[in-house]
């Protein structure tokens, strides 16, 4: 392990979770390849570093590749998860198994998307004493306009409700031995790492980078997998929610003592108001309020049940991983 008076040859891991890739993978291992060699050519990390591919229970060719690739040469490691468990723990396994060998750890997604370039900035963050740098896209112009606008409305609700969350970061991040040996601690099962691991605070900074086109595949992020990270990423972070239920059933109780004192107001001066719509009008709305807040308390009891069955977040079914001498 490299100690802090020589912070400037680190042993870097490459963390690339990889969920049916095969029509990118091997080219996103030999662009990755050649960033480490260059980088190691030019001193800048230690010849020790390595790329670890986690498979995330691919359906497709992808971790016959990845073996074949290891086969071939020492500095590419793979990770095969037993299943399918989602991005954020496939992330979270490849940076645990990383830790005992590793100074620092990038997280990056396999689909060439982010600049890998920029790891020289990362990396002289980390000289300066950074503990943690998270990559943060220059814009946001490979969206399209929906994406771009609940992208923004989401980072204003989560920074509204108290979270420490960057915006326009992924998972594109800079974290040191240090930090990661602070994030094993946390055992969290429902697990949203662009929201936790700004709360250890550890020193950190940003770099920012641009956006490339996807030059094979397909995004694995489908919609569905959007809003249950989003909600995760709420809920997980904010009971902000819940006192928001509060104070609108304090406005719905205040709003019907106000038509209890006008229906007995018009009573006394006898005067007949049928009130059949203002009546189906509040019904409607209170019972809608009702099944909202039902709702949002539910996103809470499932986090709670959720956390107490304590199931792992990942099981590793093998691993490939060759000493580099």
């Amino acid at each position: 392990m490299i100690t802090m008076n020589n912070r400037q040859t680190p042993i870097l891991v490459l963390v690339v979770p990889c969920y049916n890739e095969e029509e990118i993978i091997e080219k996103t291992s030999g662009v990755l390849a050649d960033k480490l060699g260059r980088l190691e050519n030019d001193d800048v990390i230690s010849h020790k570093s390595r790329i670890l591919f986690v498979d995330d229970g691919s359906r497709d060719n992808t971790f016959h590749i990845l073996h074949k690739l290891s086969e071939q040469n020492p500095i590419f490691s793979v990770i095969k998860l037993a299943g399918n468990s989602g991005h954020q723990n496939a992330i979270l396994a490849g940076m645990m198994t990383a830790r005992d060998t590793a100074d620092i750890v990038v997280t990056i997604d396999a689909d060439l998307q982010q600049d890998i370039e920029a790891l020289d900035d990362f990396i002289a963050k980390y000289n300066e004493g950074c503990e943690i740098v998270y990559g943060v896209r220059n814009d946001r112009d490979s969206d399209g306009f929906m994406k771009k606008l609940t992208a923004s409305m989401y980072y204003k609700l989560m920074r509204s409700m108290g979270s420490k969350v960057i915006p326009n970061h992924a998972d594109y991040r800079l974290i040191s031995a240090k930090a990661l040996n602070a994030l094993s601690q946390y055992s969290e099962v429902n697990l949203f790492l662009r929201g936790l691991i700004p709360t250890m605070g550890f020193k950190s900074d940003i770099v920012y980078f641009d956006v490339k086109e996807r030059e094979a595949g397909s995004s694995k992020y489908t919609l569905k997998k959007m809003l249950n990270l989003a909600m995760n990423g709420i809920t997980s972070f904010s009971t902000t929610p819940l006192h928001l239920i509060s104070g609108a059933g304090i406005i719905v109780v205040l709003g019907g003592l106000v038509m209890l004192i006008i229906t007995i107001v018009d009573w006394i001066y006898g005067k007949n108001v049928p009130g059949y719509t203002t009546l189906l009008t509040v019904m409607l709305i209170v019972g809608g309020a009702i099944l909202l807040s039902l709702g949002v308390i539910g996103e809470y009891i499932a986090k709670v049940y959720m956390e107490a069955k304590h199931r792992p977040l990942y099981i590793i079914d093998s691993v490939i991983w060759h000493d580099i001498d």
